[in-house]
């Protein structure tokens, strides 16, 4: 009976094996205006490395028409997570309220509930970072830039309090070793991660020693670009190796994906990487055709890979478009989740193994604001407020040569498909508000031709500086006797104003002394650039802390500045009742600089 007992235990614990053994887990690796020609296995561009994201290509498939859901941050973002087309509920654009986010179901909640270890690491940008967890995410580190961030795990994967965390280190850096944290403690179960590194997005922050792996001649907003592509590579290379480390490749299904276009601003003028968090971020959408904040290709084709060594066949260029709604529908397949008649996304893996031949989608569609468009095999319908255009991609992938009037069938035909989908959305029809004068220009220039006056670049206008300091995001003036800073309504909370000065010269170390006065605690970050950087590098950072109460207060902080400081900013946590009265700087030799903004 005993010798039965012990057999019937070891038969229940090879069941309980083997049953996690067979569970897939999933990667979605998901990148930030990230160009659609900026991976090194497309031969494309000469001057990037990828290693790892090439090798990842390699072992599954490089899907050349993968598409996503939207031209800009929240929308695509919204349409990914939920595996439905965002404007079903609501999320049009970064403006759109995320009421109708707030009611779907995610598909890192289908996992959760089917028995996945989930965790969200990077940007979320859909709504208050510690409200995570409530999308179905048990595990959070949301670090995207080099300051506190939301997190409920330390760096090495394990659990904390929800609450603020000073960033441990570069934030595409951080969130890869916690990834892999993640994996080691739960490399026997099965787990749903999802790594949205903010990068290539501005601020261009990649640390020296990334852009110091491409040297030469370039612009230095490319060469900031490629440092934080390098970071995202290293990361996907320590993610993939971990996996490898414990057995679990051939367990995992691995998305790798971009939100959106390169932002290009038409001229890919070189601004000052400081003081300038807009603008072009380095990456590129060659050869195709447009940016961020359209949908012609180059703002809505992206980066797009998938693997899964042992189920999906490797060295594929897959041709046929694909969608970041088709990320839902197959991990709901894979891991066998129920209730999945909502997503509108298709499950790749059986086109993506051969076992059907057809393409995936008879058709694509987008609707963003004015914008809408319709993709059906090689023939693609582009509106754009009044504007119409037709094109074979097979023929004519830089989208140059309307055929709209020529090929009137074809138009007619695709028109009158993309005005059904787009009737099906809330609000119904093709558009949902005006053209604004900026993507009338970006129409002029890129699918009409039409010449634009050149950019250079030209450091900003010193209108708004005061005794030297210039406000970024905001107007700086003089009230009350003290220096106060105003935020720009126009950027709110996505771009935080800071003070920036970049006529030092003291040699280090600095101390700076801050007098000010603040109705509620705050804090301010200091960052700073030495002689011998080209940028502001994540470490050169230090922190004042301000209490409340509307009293004069005086706070010191050592700058360990190696060299020579030649540039300052100083970023408050808050705005708002913050007076500055005096700013002292003292270097190593004694000698100061000093601005008194009360009269």
């Amino acid at each position: 009976m005993k010798s039965h007992l012990i057999l019937l235990v070891c038969w229940s614990l090879v069941a309980a094996f083997s049953f996690a053994d067979e569970r897939t887990n999933l990667i979605l690796f998901y990148t930030d205006d990230h160009g659609w020609s900026d991976l090194g296995i497309l031969g494309i561009q000469k001057d990037l490395k990828t290693p790892h994201l090439d090798a990842l290509g390699r072992s599954g498939v490089v899907a050349k028409s993968g598409y996503s859901t939207a031209p800009q941050c929240v929308p695509s973002r919204a349409g990914l997570l939920t595996g439905r087309f965002q404007a079903r509920f609501g999320v049009e654009s970064n403006q759109s309220s995320l009421e109708g986010f707030n009611e779907q179901v995610t598909i890192a909640t289908r996992l959760q509930n089917a028995g996945y270890a989930t965790a969200q690491f990077g940007k979320w940008h859909l709504g208050p970072d510690v409200d995570i967890p409530k999308h179905g995410f048990t595990h959070v580190f949301a670090q995207h830039a080099q300051r506190p961030f939301a997190a409920n795990i330390t760096p090495d994967g394990k659990d904390r309090p929800m609450g603020s965390l000073t960033p441990a280190g570069y934030h595409i850096d951080t969130c890869s070793h916690a990834a892999a944290a993640i994996i080691e403690r739960y490399k026997d179960q099965p787990f749903f991660l999802y790594v949205a590194y903010r990068a290539p997005h501005t601020p261009l922050d990649a640390p020296q020693h990334y852009k110091d792996r491409f040297p030469g001649a370039m612009p230095e907003r490319r060469r900031a670009a490629l440092g934080m592509i390098a970071a995202i590579d290293d990361g996907v290379g320590l993610i993939t190796d971990t996996l490898k480390k414990h057995q679990l490749t051939e367990k995992t299904l691995i998305f790798f994906i971009g939100d959106n276009g390169a932002p290009l601003k038409i001229h890919k003028v070189d601004n000052p990487l400081d003081g300038d968090a807009g603008g072009w971020d380095g990456s590129l959408n060659d050869p195709l055709n447009g940016e961020k904040g359209m949908l012609a290709e180059g703002g809505m084709r992206v980066p797009f890979l998938i693997a899964w060594p042992g189920t999906i066949p490797g060295g594929q260029m897959y041709e046929h478009p694909v969608s970041a709604l088709d990320v839902a529908a197959t991990a709901a397949e894979v891991a066998s989740i129920g209730n999945r008649a909502n997503l509108d996304g298709t499950n790749l893996i059986p086109h993506l193994m051969g076992v059907k031949k057809e393409p995936p989608h008879d058709f694509l569609a987008w609707r963003w604001i004015a914008q809408s468009a319709i993709r059906e095999g090689d023939w693609k319908l582009l509106r754009g407020g009044d504007r119409e255009y037709l094109y074979n991609l097979a023929e004519d992938i830089e989208e140059k040569h309307n055929l709209a009037s020529q090929e009137s069938a074809i138009t007619e035909r695709l028109r009158k498909k993309l005005t059904n989908w787009s009737n099906e959305l809330s609000p119904r029809g093709l558009a949902n508000g005006a053209m604004a004068p900026t993507w009338n220009e970006y129409f002029d220039h890129y699918l009409e031709g039409k010449p634009v006056q050149p950019k250079t670049a030209t450091p900003q206008p010193d209108a708004g500086s005061i005794q030297g300091w210039i406000c970024r995001n905001g107007t700086a003036v003089i009230e009350n006797g003290a220096l106060i800073i105003k935020s720009d309504p126009r950027t709110g909370r996505r771009q935080r104003s800071f003070l920036t000065h970049a006529g030092l010269d003291l040699p280090g170390p600095v101390t700076a002394t801050i007098t000010c006065r603040s109705a509620s605690a705050r804090e301010i970050s200091l960052a700073w650039r030495d002689h011998d950087d080209k940028d502001f590098l994540p470490e050169s950072k230090a922190t004042i802390h301000i209490t409340g109460g509307g009293e004069t207060q005086t706070h010191k902080a050592s700058l360990p500045v190696t060299s020579r400081l030649i540039h300052l900013r100083l970023q408050p946590s808050d705005v708002t009742s913050l007076e500055l009265l005096r700013i002292n700087l003292r270097g190593a030799d004694g000698r100061e600089q000093s601005w008194n903004f009360a009269p």
